[in-house]
């Protein structure tokens, strides 16, 4: 009987896994249909880049700041063993501009603006709201879910921009004032280090995190079963599928970019 329950479990498991990714590979058809296709909501983008963007930006700022004090305190408890202090600056702009700046920014983003949109569209769904614009001949995914995508595809990389340069300006805060480095030097070794397919892989990759971050959000928003209780299970499980599909994604573009196609 115990192994009997324990296949019946596994099985729902698998079976909610390949509903879960079904309705949103489905959702991100219409969605990318729709974002191609008149009329295109400009005002309802802008309000959407408003919130996904400058409203984010002081929380991104001030975590990407922390982390360039941080990594860059961490690398020098080492290299001032060997005696190799001055990598420290390409060590840091590297680390920041291909992995930290991209993940740590969605994984902001996720919890902020990706938990706001799962909260505002099931309480949309629980009231049926969402019921009312199809009533009113109005495409749900076009006027609630294109906006939403566009808006975090394009500020998420710009995010991820500014986060690289303030991560980058809390590392060389330390350097400069802390290790003795100079700011010439430091500048001319975090340049030296950066190429453009690292800018280029970091914003590409932040590009997928924005997309991904507005597909599950709005997926599980559109889903959401149960009252007020619902809309608390579905914004929960839309920050974590969020986080897991983030790490997962930043994995194989990070293995596709540089070990499969170097």
């Amino acid at each position: 009987m115990m192994f009997t329950d324990f296949f019946i479990t596994i099985g729902h498991r698998v079976i909610s896994c390949m509903s879960f990714f079904g309705g949103l590979s489905n959702l991100a058809w219409q969605t990318i249909y729709l974002t191609f296709k008149p009329p295109y909501k400009w005002q309802r983008i802008f309000e959407q880049a408003k919130k996904a963007g400058y409203e984010s930006f002081p929380i991104v700022a001030l975590v990407a700041l922390f982390i360039g004090f941080i990594f860059a305190l961490q690398t020098a408890y080492f290299m001032q063993r060997i005696g190799s202090e001055i990598y420290i600056a390409s060590l840091v702009a590297l680390t920041v501009v291909r992995e930290l700046g991209p993940v740590i920014t969605a994984l902001i983003v996720a919890g902020r603006v990706g938990a706001s949109n799962t909260a505002e569209l099931g309480s949309m769904q629980v009231t049926e709201q969402i019921d009312a614009l199809e009533t009113l001949a109005t495409n749900p995914v076009k006027y609630l879910v294109v906006p939403r995508f566009v808006a975090l595809s394009i500020m998420l990389p710009v995010l991820t921009l500014y986060a690289n340069i303030i991560g980058i300006l809390g590392s060389y805060i330390i350097c400069v004032f802390k290790l003795g480095i100079t700011s010439s030097m430091y500048m001319h070794v975090t340049f030296s280090a950066l190429l453009y397919k690292d800018l280029f892989t970091g914003l590409f990759k932040s590009w997928i995190f924005g997309m991904v971050i507005a597909l599950v959000s709005c997926y599980e928003g559109f889903n959401v079963e149960g009252g007020a209780e619902g809309v608390g299970k579905a914004t929960t499980r839309s920050v974590v599928f969020t986080f897991i599909m983030i790490i997962a994604a930043d994995c194989f573009f990070t293995a596709l970019f540089y070990f499969i196609f170097p």
